[in-house]
């Protein structure tokens, strides 16, 4: 913390601009050797938040024509002076700012110490921390919004409400452990209990809905399945909006998992077109109907596809009662239909007419999968949602101690006992925002930001 950084900001590579920044105690200092503003009057009133044209120097040699941006402490990204050098985007120019910055005093930042200074600096905690990463990462607009959303601290706000219950209960159970008169520890108990199920029922809604910010966050893995030439690969081309798998009337055509992602209604989904179910002879094609078997058992989302003029055959009607709960049937070639008698079969929900042939049935597909992400609406976009494993994970163990201690409680377990539970609870939550966390941790985490983040 005491050395000053210098980074790019932007990837290498030719373009029209490269943005460095230089963060620390003596970026000023370092700017002042090296950057020879136009306006000097202006530069020398030193005033936050402005854009300075001039140009940079390495001593005598001038290196380019830049925009120098200032931001003081404590009002900047790390808490710190912070400059970022807007120099024309050639990748020898940058580097040879970047070299200069170096040569008087700055050290090349490490992968996230930006942020990772932000942080310590008490800028962002450690859910907007990671939110900064997922949100460059967004391949969605969903997974945007909901990066965006833990960026503005909502859910940080969320967590600290819930750690401060923890904590004013924890409190509570200290003082009956000062004061244990008798009279007053059957009330007292009463009221602990209804604190800690105060605080657990807060545990489980964020619970309840961090599977969703998971799926938002990370995408599904989602298998299309179904027998030979009923439209599986045609599917895949139009969610893909190009012609990724071949298509032919020759049954077996897929004879390999094919993989592509694509976005459906803000969803994304890490689609596998697998080779159609049959009791086909041919090796290789045997080898991928295997392959098809296996994708099902580690798919979080099936897309059945089935023929709508024939009826159900064994393996289809195997995979709807087996995966129940992932499968989505989609009743394709609805349009070979003289009537639809014959799709009195899949109604009350059991499937979707279909035909990508005529387009029809993809907005009920795209309804159907977001209904599904979403819990059937028990879980609102506007909701503040974990999507990350770490968090999920810390809160989890949040909630086993707050059990714990709830349980603890009903069987007249001494204060002292029930203060252990709550305060590995307090413990597990307070990581989740950074309050208790170790250094290892943080490493960990800001070791996957990019250099100059």
């Amino acid at each position: 913390m005491d050395d000053t950084i210098v980074a790019m900001a932007t990837a290498l590579g030719e373009t029209s601009i490269h943005i460095l920044r230089l963060s620390g105690s003596e970026a000023g200092t370092i700017i002042e050797k090296c950057f020879e503003p136009q306006n000097m009057k202006r530069w020398s009133r030193r005033e936050n938040f402005t854009l300075n044209l001039g140009v940079f120097r390495d001593e005598s040699r001038v290196l380019d024509q830049v925009l120098v941006g200032r931001m003081l402490a404590p009002s900047s990204y790390t808490g710190e002076d912070v400059y970022e050098i807007n120099c024309h985007g050639g990748t020898f120019v940058a580097q040879r700012i970047l070299q200069a910055c170096i040569r008087h005093g700055a050290q090349l930042a490490e992968p996230g110490e930006f942020s990772k200074r932000a942080f310590l600096n008490g800028k962002m905690d450690l859910v907007q921390a990671e939110a900064v990463v997922d949100l460059i990462c967004s391949r969605t607009e969903t997974a945007a919004n909901l990066a965006l959303t833990q960026l503005d601290g909502g859910l940080s706000a969320t967590i600290v409400s819930l750690r401060e219950k923890i904590l004013e209960t924890l409190a509570f159970i200290e003082a009956g452990i000062d004061f244990p008169e008798d009279d007053v520890e059957t009330l007292d108990r009463e009221t602990l209990e209804i604190k800690v199920n105060m605080a657990l029922v807060d545990t489980r809604r964020l619970l309840a809905g961090s599977k969703t910010g998971k799926i938002l966050r990370d995408g599904l893995l989602t298998v299309i399945v179904g027998r030979p030439n009923v439209g599986k690969s045609s599917l895949l081309n139009a969610l893909l909006h190009e012609e990724r798998a071949i298509v032919t009337d020759i049954p077996g055509t897929t004879r390999d998992e094919i993989r592509e992602s694509v976005s459906v209604g803000g969803i994304l989904l890490q689609l596998v077109d697998t080779a159609g179910i049959s009791d086909s002879q041919d090796l290789v094609e045997r080898l991928g109907i295997e392959r098809t078997w296996k994708a099902l058992q580690t798919a979080e989302l099936i897309l059945l596809v089935v023929q709508a003029n024939q009826p159900l055959t064994k393996e289809e009607y195997h995979i709807i009662n087996i995966y129940a709960e992932k499968v989505i049937v989609i009743v394709n070639k609805i349009d070979l239909l003289e009537n639809e008698d014959l799709f009195s079969e899949y109604e009350n929900g059991k499937g979707i007419p279909f035909s990508v042939l005529q387009h029809r049935g993809f907005e009920e597909l795209e309804v159907e999968i977001r209904s599904r992400v979403y819990q059937r609406g028990a879980v609102l976009a506007s909701d503040q949602l974990l999507s990350n494993v770490r968090q999920i994970s810390a809160l989890e163990r949040c909630e086993i101690a707050l059990k714990q201690t709830a349980e603890s409680i009903k069987m007249g377990m001494p204060w002292d006992i029930l203060s252990i539970d709550l305060r590995a609870a307090l413990n597990y939550v307070s990581e989740i925002t950074g309050d208790n966390v170790q250094e290892s941790l943080l490493e960990d985490i800001f070791s996957r930001f990019c250099i100059g983040k």
